[in-house]
């Protein structure tokens, strides 16, 4: 096998500038943090700046108008009003039931609305902080392998990613699993140079922290970083060993401190577990959050919830079908073929060669997410994916810069065609994910035409360059790659940030495929298409302002069609339902967490979820109700029946049996409520009673309990 010999290492002096002098020290530092150290060209830090800002704009443009997640915001909302919610991540402020994830990322958006206020841009600023540190953290990691101008391109691939940049414009906890893993990437990189016990520690803990912010999903990097470790790492192979073991036990306590402590609080002391089948974190864990979403059904919620794909169906295209290929597959092409071609590069390299060690660790990443997404078949969104992001990033410009110097030094019979190719081929189907959406635009129109006229320059111009040794030829051709292949991801980044987006299943770019309907949202994409099924809006309305009263300005309210069953839960209803409130400590009971988080957003006041996210978790017994209505706590419940996510059959035939159906005419007008969007008018009109055969809103009191 032929391959290039690694390069010099440099010695630690060439590496580190010398400490600034005594008497101008603050100011040299200073001068640093924006000119970068010294060694680098002078052009590292200034285009490093300049990404970072890009970065922050397309993330934050617009930022008060950023909606989020309704069902997330909510149990934020609810973590301001109550530190017992905040702590378990409960939907409701009264802690009936929590949120289906851990609560991290809840925790991060809250301490950040708790400082400045509940709002739209106070929950949006944490992620955008830490989108844009995500890009950051991307480029000094490459760049202490393989260089600046591989770091450049990998943070300006991680910044374009378009479905990074529509999540992190969204509410979702991804953004904050993306940078907790990151972290615990910096750490075991090095761990892995230093040969020390401490920073592979502390990319334990980083991991722990990323499990409770979105459970196993925060494990699918463990396998590269447990083999990287165990490979790359300075000691020998015991030590090596050793040193696993002490960080496993750092990964094991940092993921499951928050759920021993809140499995072993005594269920009548704390929420139901969201998502769960027995109201413990352990099975949230391996079920709901955990192998349920690779093998589909899970005993959580059965097919109804654990196998909706949105995202198309599962199988290793899926990542370039017309849902998936404009979020995330743009660079893909490239990656693995820059992932295979490196690793043959590094082949002779010594066992703790850094280069090899981050290339397996970032092709380790991009691998592991790719075969996870495509085959799961569980519950999948799309953005899910922006997980797989920092891998095909890294893997964009540390690999490209491989090739390229390969490309210049190596054989030509041998080298001399694999960088033109990967550019050729990503180029290419960059040209078929936008003749996809040909006529969605001008912007469209336009990247495509920089695609077809950069590609093309790059290819004959490293083909020329490479033959006829002009390197300054083979420099621009490597720029016109560079243009070509991030001027698809750009169009559609620009798209993201300067369109609405859906709270609850975010996308990028024009909607190109009709994923599959079910939880709270289709597969609507920037533009704002809103969710298809009818199980209410989660969509994000103003927060309660003040005291709870609801906002102003209908355009925002969660108002519409959010009861079920033939029941519309409008402003005019929550008025009557607060003025009726009569010291409840819950306002109103409902079926499902989607119906619960809007009405929450739109009155300030806490709500019962009795089903969870599905309507199928066993949150809500009979016995359970009739204590809470003798109590006093919780005086109105609207029974449902809304396709299969409707109220327990046995809570809803005594509540008919027991409770005070309240008629329409006593909280209403003669108008009709307020439609949400993802109603259409002609439906909403069909469905403006208070009452059906099947539901409505009843009255409970102390003396309906026998």
């Amino acid at each position: 096998m032929t391959t290039l010999a690694p390069p010099p290492t440099s010695s630690p002096s060439s590496r580190h500038r010398a400490a600034p002098p005594a008497d101008g020290g603050f100011v040299a530092r200073g001068r640093r943090l924006f000119t970068g150290p010294a060694e680098d060209p002078r052009w590292t830090r200034p285009v490093l700046w300049a990404i970072l800002l890009a970065a922050t704009a397309l993330y934050a443009w617009n930022i008060t108008s950023i909606s989020g997640n309704s069902f997330y915001n909510a149990a934020v909302y609810s973590g301001t009003k109550s530190w017992k919610a905040f702590f378990f991540g409960a939907l409701d402020s009264g802690s009936f039931i929590t949120v289906d994830k851990p609560p991290f990322a809840l925790w991060v958006m809250g301490l950040s609305a708790r400082a400045f206020g509940f709002g739209t841009w106070q929950l949006a600023l944490p992620m955008v902080a830490v989108g844009t540190g995500s890009v950051a953290l991307l480029h000094r990691m490459v760049k202490r392998d393989f260089g600046p101008v591989a770091a450049t391109v990998a943070a300006l691939a991680l910044a374009l990613t378009p479905i990074t940049v529509a999540i992190t414009r969204d509410t979702n906890p991804d953004p904050i699993l993306v940078f907790l893993m990151l972290l615990g990437a910096a750490g075991l990189l090095k761990a892995v140079r230093t040969g020390r016990l401490m920073p592979l520690v502390w990319s334990a803990v980083a991991i722990g922290f990323a499990f409770n912010t979105k459970m196993m999903q925060a494990y699918v990097v463990l396998p590269a970083f447990f083999l990287v470790y165990l490979w790359a790492a300075h000691g020998s192979l015991g030590r090596r060993i050793r040193h696993l073991a002490v960080a496993t036990v750092a990964l094991v306590v940092s993921s499951a401190w928050w759920m021993v402590v809140v499995d072993l609080i005594p269920a009548s002391s704390r929420p139901y577990i969201g998502g769960s089948t027995d109201n413990t974190v352990w099975d949230l864990v391996i079920g709901y959050n955990g192998f349920g979403r690779i093998f589909g059904a899970s005993s959580s919620v059965g097919s109804a919830g654990n196998g909706a794909s949105f995202g198309g169906s599962a199988g290793v295209y899926r990542l370039f079908n017309e849902i998936m290929g404009g979020q995330i597959s743009w660079l893909i092409p490239f990656a693995a073929i820059a992932l295979i071609a490196g690793l043959i590069l590094r082949g002779r390299a010594p066992r703790t060669d850094a280069k090899r060690a981050a290339l397996m660790l970032w092709g380790g990443w991009f691998v592991l997410h790719y075969l996870t997404f495509a085959l799961a078949e569980g519950t999948f969104h799309p953005y899910y994916v922006t997980a797989m992001a920092p891998g095909i990033a890294a893997l964009a410009g540390a690999g490209g810069v491989t090739l390229y110097r390969a490309f210049r030094e190596g054989s030509a019979a041998k080298w001399g065609w694999v960088l033109p190719s990967a550019v050729a081929a990503s180029a290419a189907w960059a040209i078929v994910l936008l003749q996809r959406v040909s006529g969605s635009g001008t912007l469209y129109t336009v990247a495509e035409i920089v695609v077809g006229v950069a590609g093309t320059a790059a290819v004959l111009g490293l083909l020329a360059g490479r033959f006829t040794r002009r390197d300054r030829l083979i420099g621009f051709a490597a720029l016109a790659a560079v243009v070509a292949l991030l001027a698809g991801p750009a169009a559609y980044s620009v798209s993201a940030a300067t369109s609405a987006t859906n709270g609850t299943n975010p996308t990028a770019g024009p909607s190109t495929g009709g994923g599959m309907g079910g939880m709270g949202g289709g597969p609507g994409g920037a533009s704002g298409s809103s969710p298809t099924s009818g199980t209410g809006d989660r969509s994000m309305g103003e927060p309660p302002s003040g005291g709870g009263s609801a906002p102003s300005g209908s355009d925002t309210r969660p108002s519409g069609r959010m009861g079920g069953g033939g029941t519309q839960v409008s402003s005019q209803m929550i008025t009557y339902l607060k003025k009726h409130q009569d010291g409840a400590t819950w306002l109103l009971a409902v079926a499902t967490d989607q119906t619960a988080s809007s009405i929450i957003l739109e009155s300030g006041q806490p709500v019962i979820s009795m089903g969870g996210w599905s309507g199928s978790d066993n949150a809500m017994t009979l016995a359970k109700l009739k204590s809470l209505v003798k109590s006093g706590k919780l005086h109105y419940i609207i029974v449902s029946s809304d396709g299969g996510q409707g109220t327990n059959s046995e809570i809803a035939t005594w509540v008919k049996a027991h409770g005070t159906a309240v008629k329409s005419s006593a909280y209403s007008s003669g108008s009709s409520p307020t439609a949400s969007s993802s109603t259409s008018s002609a439906s909403s009109a069909s469905s403006t009673s208070s009452t059906s055969s099947t539901g409505g809103l009843y009255r409970l009191d102390a003396s309906d309990v026998g």
